[in-house]
């Protein structure tokens, strides 16, 4: 069992979440619901906690209410090696009105951040040649979703 498990907080529609994030991620499932009983007479047999795997990771959504928001101090991350591969999160991620942000974030329909993330750029980032890793940086800091192969010609200088 995984030691340490995120907890994503919503207001009534947190099964409708863990649908949509367990449609979206490959070797994901649903592990364990555990519903409202006597203690809230007006929520019970409605679901109160989730667990659930995201490609192995696993997740807990909370139906708490109303007294706190989701904001983007906390981000998930999303690593991709393929452009085809932040096109599909990319895309899957904003189904249902989501919104883009900047550089690879993006905010789902629940109000979850996230980061579409490039393997490959952060290797472009991380090399040894200064002027390199900067012109890649500040070509990705133009982008709404990344695109590999625009940061990858800033990159080596085209």
């Amino acid at each position: 069992m995984q030691k340490i498990i995120p907890c994503l907080w919503f207001d009534g529609n947190g099964e409708e979440a863990v649908n949509f994030y367990t449609a979206i991620f490959p070797k994901s499932r649903l592990t364990d619901t555990l519903l409202w009983g006597d203690v809230n007479p007006a929520k019970k047999g409605k679901l109160l906690t989730a667990t659930f795997e995201l490609d192995g990771q696993s997740f807990m959504v909370l139906n708490g209410g109303p007294e706190y928001k989701i904001t983007p101090a906390i981000s998930l991350i999303v690593t991709c090696e393929t452009q085809e591969e932040v096109d599909y999160y990319w895309d899957k991620l904003l189904e249902g009105g989501g919104q883009p942000v900047q550089c690879g974030w993006l905010t789902d329909r629940f109000g979850v951040s996230w980061q579409v993330t490039p393997m490959p750029l952060i290797r472009m980032f991380q090399d040894k040649d200064a002027a390199k890793a900067a012109r890649a940086m500040a070509a990705m800091m133009k982008m709404i979703k990344l695109d590999i192969a625009t940061v990858k010609k800033a990159f080596d200088g085209e």
